[in-house]
């Protein structure tokens, strides 16, 4: 059977409902194909119907379709490649606990916070990647070492973070960006809310590396001079954390 047969049969043997304009709809389509993908409906090196597909599917449009696939790569279930589609990867969310609980006004808080640095710090970083000099990305890989010491030294790294993400704000050279992000201090670093004894340290270690790998590509599309790939990688970095702690919020679980 061709892998265009496969994937119809998929559209029709998937357990999804459409859904109605009240409803926030990119979310929940991601959460209803995460819903197949972790019950092992669509396994691992499945491919997801088509855009079209999908689409006929939920009854939504294209744009809230590849919103909810780039929530799907931000959980680490699905990768997509030009001319081969989108492939689930894995069968449960890269996304691990490492807080036993949270206090729900640092849930809120930190959400808001996501919120508006999902939408500056994205700017900033194809700023940063368009005007940085030699010096900027001195400071920023220096920035990036003192991180991975502080991973060496089974630090949460919350510091070392902050200081990464300034140094990319200053490397705008528009100062109103780094006095919106110095306003926050190191509290803008989500994990800073959170209590050290309620921590998992053995998931937080993982949590951490995956935030190592983020800053790397941050760091390498600045490195680069490329603004579009700057802002995207910015982007899932900070969605990523928002849709962890959305999910807590609605379920008091990182699960």
């Amino acid at each position: 059977m061709s892998s265009m047969g496969n994937i119809d049969n998929l559209s029709s043997t998937l357990q999804v409902q459409r859904l109605s304009k009240g409803d926030s709809l990119a979310t929940t389509v991601a959460k209803q194909l995460e819903a197949e993908i972790t019950s092992g409906r669509i396994q691992v090196g499945n491919k997801l119907p088509t855009e079209s597909a999908l689409c006929d599917l939920f009854g939504v449009s294209r744009t809230v379709i590849r919103e909810a696939i780039t929530q799907l790569k931000s959980l680490g279930l699905v990768e997509t490649r030009r001319g081969v589609g989108t492939t689930v990867t894995r069968s449960m969310s890269s996304e691990t606990v490492f807080a036993y609980n949270v206090d729900p006004t640092a849930i809120k808080d930190i959400l808001h916070i996501l919120e508006i640095r999902m939408s500056v710090e994205s700017a900033a970083c194809a700023l940063a990647a368009e005007r940085r000099t030699e010096a900027d990305l001195a400071k920023m890989e220096r920035h990036f070492s003192e991180f991975d010491a502080a991973l060496a030294r089974g630090e949460l790294a919350r510091k070392e973070d902050y200081e990464f993400h300034l140094a990319i704000c200053q490397a705008t050279h528009n100062p109103f960006f780094k006095q919106f992000y110095e306003q926050f201090n190191k509290n803008v670093i989500p994990r800073a809310n959170l209590v050290n004894s309620n921590l998992d340290h053995v998931a937080s270690e993982e949590y951490l590396n995956r935030v190592r790998a983020e800053h790397e590509a941050i760091l390498s599309s600045i490195r680069a001079k490329d603004a579009d790939a700057a802002k995207e990688a910015m982007h899932q970095h900070l969605s990523r954390a928002y849709l962890r702690y959305e999910r807590y919020n609605e379920s008091n679980s990182f699960d």
